[in-house]
């Protein structure tokens, strides 16, 4: 029997396993994770049965999005290799994926498609950041890293603005719900000027809360401007998207709603030394300008200057006095003919005139007034007398009599008495109760 040196035994299993398993996938956990400074990973791959070695080099560790840790689900591409100075085989990665993260991603691809058609990625709704803002508020874990490290930049660079913090989970069960309602809270009561919500970096699975429609439906009614701060630069999630303005760290949103109080100041500085030199340069420039105009032979006296106008100004004068005089004489005739008219149109000088035309008419009405009352008077003397001459009294006085029947009726005919009949007769000045003794009846015609 051949007896192998401990090489020649490693290098014969290296030449029959490594040919035979040059491209695998292999699922599995990760657990005794080191990560050396050179940069390359080492740890295991474990299931419930069996565990196996493995490294990540950093030419590939390069291309993940974050570092492995242990407990890490993950799935694996590479190949098999001996190790000789161990005698121990292992899986050299080319390709780490966690798992559940292709779900995961796929998953975050079809929400960001559904919400850009939407329009909520458009940048022509993203509200503009306030300059200076009063109130700033934040949303995010009050115990992680986060909140301090966007406390310190604020305080740093711009300090006393107001800070309103609400206390959300950020990773988790009901997490995105805690987002979405404090985002809510912010917008219905007012609270602040600029809105910063995020968290520190982690997986996409620690991310996901970010990437939940409720929470980019939130961001998206926000009626205060929002800077999304969530993971670290690489990290991008659905809040990034939806946000007026996404910044790579959360300290960096920080510095993205302040302005730095000193450069401010040095601002302000500068602008106040620069407009004090301008106007220190124009005062020069403008005396300068006026002790050339004041050596001028034109200004040395005020009417080389002014003679000429003054002289139009006194032609000007004379020409308006004369129109002026003219105006006066003309409104003075105006103004005594307006009063000679209006003398005649005085009412007293009206009543006047028309008493002088009216007393001839009031006379010769008079006149035919007095004719008129005479004649009715003459007419009325001969009515009474004839009214007079009629009445029954007067022709009582004259003999005659009225009979009257008992009950005061008037006797017009004999026929209308009968014997032993009562009968009053009605003289001037008195009056008789008289009886028929006998009734003849007479013929009228026979009388005449």
């Amino acid at each position: 029997m051949k007896i192998f040196s401990v090489s020649e035994l490693t290098f014969a299993i290296k030449s029959l396993l490594e040919p035979n398993f040059r491209s695998i996938s292999l699922k599995g956990e990760i657990s005794n994770f080191k990560s050396q400074s050179s940069g390359h990973l080492y740890f295991s791959l474990k299931d419930a049965n069996a565990q196996i070695s493995a490294v990540l080099f950093k030419a590939s560790a390069g291309t993940l999005n974050r570092l492995p840790k242990d407990g890490d689900q993950v799935i694996v591409k590479g190949e098999i290799s001996l190790y000789s100075p161990r005698g121990q085989y292992q899986i050299v990665i080319r390709e780490l994926q966690f798992a559940g993260a292709g779900e995961l991603l796929l998953k975050l691809q079809k929400l960001k498609d559904e919400l850009h058609a939407l329009g909520w990625f458009d940048s022509a709704k993203k509200k503009p950041l306030p300059k200076f803002p009063k109130k700033i508020g934040i949303v995010t874990s009050p115990t992680g890293a986060v909140i301090q490290d966007i406390l310190n930049i604020l305080s740093r660079r711009f300090s006393g603005c107001h800070v309103i913090l609400n206390p959300v989970k950020v990773q988790g069960a009901g997490s995105a719900e805690e987002i979405a309602r404090a985002i809510q809270d912010f917008n219905t009561h007012r609270l602040v000027d600029v809105l910063i919500i995020g968290r520190g970096g982690g997986s996409i699975e620690d991310l996901w809360a970010f990437n939940e429609e409720i929470v980019a439906k939130a961001i998206y009614e926000s009626q205060i401007p929002i800077v999304s701060a969530v993971g670290h630069e690489t990290d991008f999630t659905i809040a990034d998207f939806v946000a007026d303005i996404r910044a790579p760290t959360p300290s960096a949103a920080a510095e993205l709603v302040t302005h730095e109080k000193a450069n401010l100041l040095q601002f302000l500085n500068n602008g106040q030394r620069a407009l004090t030199q301008r106007m220190i340069s124009q005062i020069r420039q403008s005396r300068s300008h006026l002790e050339t105009l004041k050596r001028h032979p034109l200004l040395s006296s005020p009417f080389n200057l002014l003679s000429q106008q003054i002289q139009s100004l006194d032609g000007i004068r004379s020409s308006l006095d004369d129109a002026m005089k003219r105006i006066l004489s003309q409104n003075t005739l105006q103004n005594r003919a307006l009063l000679q008219r209006l003398e005649i149109l005085k009412p007293s000088a009206q009543i006047k005139s028309l008493r002088c035309q009216l007393v001839p008419y009031f006379q010769r009405s008079l006149t035919t007034i007095h004719t008129f009352l005479k004649m009715k008077r003459d007419r009325l003397t001969n009515l009474s007398e004839h009214l007079s001459s009629l009445n029954p009294s007067t022709l009582l006085k004259k003999g005659y009599s009225i009979i009257q029947t008992a009950n005061g009726s008037i006797v017009y005919s004999a026929k209308d008495l009968r014997p032993s009949d009562t009968f009053n007769l009605l003289l001037h000045d008195g009056r008789v109760i008289a009886e028929a003794k006998e009734v003849h009846i007479y013929d009228t015609k026979s009388l005449l």
